[in-house]
């Protein structure tokens, strides 16, 4: 842990060479949910392997690059591709953008990715807003001694995902008439999606959807203060009895479909931050 404070004032430094703001979000895209970025007015775009100490993206649909600019009217650093445990990468390594995210001046990271889903109640498409998670990658970002000026040594986690922000993805959902769930997020290894009697436990153990990201992220930002929301696209349902063999293009496809959806939801959280802010 020790080392990480300095690669991430490495990596600020030289984004602030191409783009000397304060962010108020930081924005994680998952599989096949990269064109949000289409919707900001973009100030810089800086590939990945430029940044120091950042990993280089190796996974499908991950452009792998860091959009910097304003999105409803607010400066937000988006990722356009994230890095994955079954990559290779240390979760240290994973979530060294999110603390760059903090450090340049972030308030709130929101968190995207593509799930399998397990709940009978959810649908191929639908949105999945993460209202808790539960950590099977068999490792932990926060491991190692402890450095203070990252965060505390044992941050609580009763709350990862701010209560008020899940109730107002939801409520935009409403709004705008299309279907999203409240649900619990479960994080696995992979690559290899799981087994009939995988899912069977996870289901067991109170996960709606599974994926293999997301909750080291979460868990570094909750370590870093950074208010968090997230959101899963259920991109193929995974019911045991029903099982069919993984399709990765129609997954990506079906994550396409849907970011017309995470659109909505990141736009409409981002635009009641700005009215908290010019009311605050």
């Amino acid at each position: 842990m020790l080392e990480l404070y300095d690669q991430v004032l490495d990596a600020c430094q030289f984004i602030r060479s191409q783009w000397n703001r304060d962010p108020h979000a930081g924005i994680i895209l998952g599989t096949g949910l990269g064109p949000l970025v289409e919707q900001i007015e973009v100030e810089a775009a800086i590939d990945y392997h430029l940044i120091p100490h950042f990993p280089k993206s190796t996974a499908i649909s991950h452009r792998g690059r860091l959009v910097c600019g304003n999105l409803c009217g607010l400066p937000v650093m988006a990722m356009e591709g994230r890095f994955h445990m079954y990559e290779g990468y240390s979760l240290k390594k994973i979530t060294l953008p999110v603390r760059v995210m903090k450090h340049m001046g972030a308030q709130m990271l929101i968190v995207s990715n593509a799930a399998g889903g397990m709940n009978p109640y959810h649908r191929s498409g639908d949105i999945v807003v993460i209202e808790d998670h539960i950590n099977l990658m068999g490792d932990n970002p926060l491991i190692g001694i402890n450095d203070d000026r990252l965060g505390p040594r044992f941050p609580d986690m009763c709350q990862p995902y701010e209560q008020h922000l899940v109730d107002k993805a939801l409520e935009i959902a409403r709004t705008h008439n299309f279907v999203a769930h409240k649900g619990v997020f479960v994080a696995v290894a992979g690559p290899n999606l799981e087994t009939r009697a995988e899912y069977r436990f996870l289901r067991a153990i109170g996960a709606d959807v599974v994926g293999m990201s997301t909750v080291p992220e979460v868990i570094v930002a909750v370590h870093a203060g950074l208010r968090v929301v997230g959101f899963s696209v259920v991109t193929d349902l995974c019911f045991p009895d029903a099982l069919e063999p993984a399709n990765v293009e129609k997954i990506i496809a079906t994550a396409n479909a849907a970011e017309p959806k995470l659109r909505t939801l990141v736009t409409g959280i981002l635009q009641y931050e700005q009215q908290r802010l010019h009311t605050a």
